[in-house]
């Protein structure tokens, strides 16, 4: 028992020690151009910008007489509420979103057949028959 009370003891002595150290803290005047910069509305943009920078999407401006490099002036010109609303709409496009869902469902289920012994698709599967 007095083993356990010095171990105990033995561990509690630099916990109390160091919970009486005062932290302190650093403090510095921001500007307003600091605290108006995001870094998720660099991201957005960067986003939108690489969107449009796309080849596909560059011809699709330019079939509709837009030019692509006046739209990414547009595009740094915007707030970044409207940013994030077009970052959003970009997420949402049907061109090549959801790529990676259905290319993770089909192999779950191939994986899960393959287990059934319904196919034999995957060489490190054991069936269940």
């Amino acid at each position: 028992m007095t083993t356990l009370k010095r171990l105990i003891a033995t561990v509690l002595i630099p916990c109390m020690a160091f919970a009486g150290v005062p932290l302190t803290a650093q403090a510095a005047m921001v500007s307003t151009e600091q605290a108006m910069v995001t870094p998720a509305g660099d991201a957005n943009r960067d986003r939108v910008s690489a969107f449009f920078n796309r080849a596909d999407v560059q011809t699709a401006l330019q079939a509709q007489g837009v030019d692509a490099n006046a739209a990414i002036e547009r595009v740094q010109a915007m707030s970044d509420t409207e940013v994030a609303q077009l970052a959003d709409r970009v997420d949402q496009a049907p061109a090549g979103a959801g790529v990676v869902g259905i290319l993770f469902t089909v192999f779950l289920v191939l994986l899960v057949t393959d287990i059934l012994g319904l196919t034999a698709v995957f060489p490190f599967t054991r069936s269940i028959r």
